[in-house]
């Protein structure tokens, strides 16, 4: 016995094995109902013009993914054929049902007219077909004819379409490693959807190219590629946190710590903490971690105590503390036991430039411990291999800024600089005066903008009053010539 329940069928079954006795229910998907639901999105999309339709099915995606099968997709699609003059699309829809191991076809008769939307949509599914069949040499077949459909038609409704068909598009051929023959497209797609105003498309596009060039370390091209694109303001926030993410790690390689830990922020705040999002707060966190100890920052301890965090972060957080107390023997250990994970992690060249900074948190701790220590000393304590480069170290660390200190270099030691009190100096008049000076002016900006609006809206108010007034006599002029020509049709009457 069957009944349906919300979009789904129970079967309910009398007999269990071993000859027991007791109902149970198995769940059978109806995704013939579920697809065509989502086509009609699609159409209303584009017959009303009104993108936020073809998001709704676009949600259903996900779940629809689940529970796909090959033979009900084809057999959705063998309901639609296109029109003469869409051959592009009626070849698309073939390459659909080849690629699905379909090859059924509507009659003449009873077939629908496809739009290039719903084609766009039954190909997305397509490509989900294969890429959880494993199948990626077809996958990336299919996607090249998809990609050429998406060249030749320009709609604003196939925009939140193709953006993700781009996307499993470049997946396909970074799986396969060819990532490097769909540059050219990419970059041609780039063009077309910037031309197009297809924003987001090319969000998506842009957030592809920069991971392409990343993949192959191609760090100089993909910072010339964001220097002369612009990144669309209203761009969905998981495009934005992946950009801003790209962004970032190119920053660091290019020794922009600075703005590589803004971007790197901001990715984390577009993207919630939660266990959906855990895989990219990871990645993000791991590299935001390195740059704050490169810019000589110490994350906060709090950070690694976060739960979805604290088992990954772990290398980083045994790094951090090394960093910290500047062991240099600490730090070259952690880094020799986790350097496959770094390696996997491709954070491995940004570790090694840890060392540095490793060893000028070793030599601002012995600066404040010592008031005079030789260079031997400071050689053993942060295993140096000279007292040459001992030397040289301390000198660069004096020039930065790190330590004020002097070197004897005949004696052959380093003299600290006597810790002056703080509060004699004019350092804490100035501290004061800047905090004093945002809080007024931030007092200030509150005050102007709760003030309220000059006398200019009371013309509006005036004029729209004269309206109202004006409408309502000319209501009653045309109440009172109806009233007279009443009047003047009964005084008729009379006279007949």
């Amino acid at each position: 016995m069957t009944f349906p329940l919300g979009g789904v069928v129970f079967k309910l079954a009398s007999t269990l094995s071993d000859g027991d006795i007791e109902p149970f229910y198995v769940y059978t998907s109806v995704q013939t109902v579920d697809i065509t639901r989502n086509v009609k999105f699609l159409e209303r999309g584009i017959a009303a013009s009104e993108i936020h339709y073809i998001h709704r099915a676009l949600r259903a995606v996900s779940a629809l993914r689940k529970r796909l099968q090959p033979d009900v997709l084809g057999e959705v699609i063998a309901t639609y054929s296109a029109s003469t003059n869409q051959q592009v699309v009626s070849d698309c829809l073939k390459s659909i049902l080849e690629s699905v191991g379909q090859h059924t076809g509507a009659s003449a008769a009873s077939a629908k007219v496809c739009e290039p939307e719903v084609a766009m949509y039954f190909g997305l599914l397509a490509q989900l077909l294969l890429l959880d069949g494993n199948e990626y040499e077809r996958g990336a077949q299919l996607s090249n004819v998809l990609v050429a459909m998406v060249s030749s038609t320009q709609r604003r409704t196939l925009d939140p379409v193709a953006s993700r068909v781009f996307f499993y598009y470049s997946r396909f051929f970074e799986v396969v490693d060819r990532l490097s023959d769909a540059r050219s497209s990419l970059m041609n797609a780039l063009q077309t959807a910037t031309l197009t105003s297809m924003k987001e498309t090319k969000a998506m596009l842009l957030t592809l190219l920069l991971r392409n060039y990343m993949h192959y370390k191609l760090y100089d091209q993909a910072e010339r590629l964001a220097a002369k694109t612009s990144f669309p303001a209203d761009a969905p926030n998981n495009l934005l946190a992946r950009y801003l993410y790209y962004m970032g790690r190119i920053e660091a390689i290019q020794l922009n710590y600075s703005q590589a830990q803004l971007h790197l922020l901001e990715a984390t705040r577009k993207a919630p903490l939660n266990a959906t999002t855990a895989g990219f707060q990871q990645t993000v966190h791991k590299v935001c971690v390195i740059v704050d100890l490169l810019m000589g920052n110490i994350p906060e301890r709090s950070l690694f105590r976060i739960p979805i965090l604290r088992k990954p972060l772990q290398p980083y957080f045994e790094l951090t503390q090394a960093v910290r107390v500047g062991d240099l023997s600490q730090f070259q250990e952690v880094v020799h036991r986790y350097q496959d994970k770094f390696l996997q992690d491709q954070v491995l060249v940004l570790v090694q430039r840890l060392r540095h900074n490793v060893i000028k948190a070793g030599i601002r701790s012995i600066s404040v411990a010592y008031s005079r220590i030789s260079l031997r000393d400071i050689c053993l304590k942060l295993h140096l291999d000279s007292e040459e480069d001992a030397e040289y170290i301390v000198a660069k660390a004096i020039r930065d800024g790190v330590i004020d200190a002097t070197i004897d270099h005949e004696k052959g030691f380093v003299k600290s600089a006597e810790i002056h009190n703080v509060y004699a100096t004019s350092d804490p008049q100035h501290a004061f005066d800047k905090r004093i000076t945002f809080c007024l002016n931030l007092y200030n900006e509150s005050v102007k903008s709760m003030r309220y609006p000059g006398g200019d809206h009371r013309k509006e108010l005036a004029y729209a009053d004269e309206a109202i007034k004006r409408e309502r006599e000319f209501a009653q002029e045309l109440e009172n010539e109806d009233f007279d020509d009443d009047v003047d049709g009964d005084a008729m009457d009379e006279d007949l």
